[in-house]
């Protein structure tokens, strides 16, 4: 018996340091913590570059191939108008930015509307159209957006995300270095928290989900978090297009899989982009772990069933039987240090840093309640668009919604 306690402890002790490892490898240590601090305060303060370095990054992006930015808009998030601004201040010198929303009345076209007053010297294109029948309703929305790009390298990004001024131009260059890149995509912080249920995702968000993307897609198994997605447009449409990943509701996790099974490489560029949660409850937190973990058990389901061994709380009585109570304790705060304040300062550094070492236990529990819950849930709700989520994620627009 105190065999097995001794390898699922190590088991996940090795999980644990190989994860917070890949989030360094894969970030290469961009992000400095002084700059974050500004960001915070100012989130615009970073978009303005000196000296050398913001000068020979200049001259690399003028070479640069032209970039088509697809921005799916539903409703006004927080901080919508300085997450979007971000995108106007890039130093990419060929860039269009389009913006699409699925109702005339949408708040968010009087955002864009001005910063595009604003900011004139931007190709920028609003697109309102009523939808295309794809049951995923991110995917409706680009499928409609699409059409209106001009270029073939098409990035998408999502509403809830702000990012420096060099960020266009870094995922190109990363995706133009070889020949064998199909799409690029980042790491994100969780950044913006302003109450107890923005502070729970952001420690969620920049321990547990980081490294749980980095570490297999640095080993080759592309886990896609879709929020930043840059790839040429011609080969996406040979592999089966947004039409491929019209009827799943994890469509940034099988897109992945097409490039990597076509042949191609997932890369991560090392700039960390902010995943802006200001607003969040508590109860929003839960919702949208909720939704995610179901994902995961359509997508993995052995993975998600073992999910609780990468938890030291949920092995603590584990750890205690290999270990004793103070060695099974101090092995517990170490491992929750070493992913969440560790990631956290691996992502966006040590401002705040506090927040995790006192939320990463109650985090746990939420999660493993969340974990025992996803199997069982057959709806998923979001953004106003209740679906049935079957195997792969394969979404069913419930009978009721059918016969309105």
């Amino acid at each position: 018996m105190n065999n097995v306690a001794f390898a699922l402890t190590g088991l996940c002790s090795a999980w644990t340091l190989l994860g917070t490892l890949a989030v360094i490898r894969a970030t290469r240590g961009q992000r400095l913590p002084e700059s974050l601090a500004r960001r915070i305060e100012d989130p615009l303060s970073t978009h303005t570059d000196r000296g050398p370095a913001a000068s020979e990054r200049a001259g690399r992006a003028r070479e640069l191939p032209a970039v088509s930015v697809l921005k799916p808009l539903c409703g006004k998030d927080a901080g919508l108008a300085d997450n979007l601004e971000s995108f106007f201040v890039q130093d990419h010198p060929n860039i269009e930015l389009v913006f699409g929303v699925q109702r005339p009345d949408d708040p968010a076209i009087a955002v864009v509307q001005a910063l595009a007053e604003r900011h004139p010297e931007v190709a920028t294109k609003l697109v309102v159209h009523p939808g295309t029948g794809a049951i995923n309703p991110k995917v409706d929305n680009l499928l409609g957006m699409l059409p209106h790009a001009s270029h073939d390298l098409v990035l998408i990004s999502d509403s809830n995300v702000r990012a420096p001024a060099h960020y266009v131009s870094e995922m190109v260059e990363t995706l133009m270095a070889d020949p064998k890149n199909g799409l690029v995509t980042n790491l994100f912080a969780g950044t913006g928290e302003n109450g107890l249920g923005s502070a729970l995702e952001n420690v969620q968000l920049n321990g547990f989900c980081a490294a749980g993307s980095a570490l297999p897609t640095l080993l080759g198994d592309a886990l896609v978090i879709g929020k930043s997605m840059l790839f040429s447009k011609q080969v996406f449409e040979e592999l089966g297009g947004f039409r491929r990943v019209a009827d799943v509701l994890a469509e940034d996790y099988v897109m992945g899989k097409l490039f990597q099974h076509g042949g191609y490489r997932v890369r991560i560029a090392p700039t960390v982009l902010d995943n802006v949660t200001r607003g969040m409850t508590v109860r929003g937190f839960v919702q949208r772990q909720q939704r995610w973990a179901m994902l995961r058990s359509r997508l993995r389901p052995a993975a998600q069933l073992v999910e609780p061994l990468t938890s030291p709380l949920a092995l603590l009585p584990v750890a205690w039987l290999a270990m004793g109570p103070a060695a099974a304790l101090t092995w517990v705060a170490v491992l929750l240090a070493l992913r969440d304040v560790g990631g956290w300062v691996a992502l966006r550094g040590f401002r705040n840093a506090w927040l995790p070492a006192v939320l990463s236990p109650v985090r746990e529990l939420f999660m493993l309640l969340v974990w025992a819950r996803a199997p069982l849930k057959r709806h998923v709700t979001w953004r106003g668009h209740k679906v049935r989520l079957g195997a792969g994620t394969l979404v069913f627009v419930p009978a009721a919604a059918r016969a309105r």
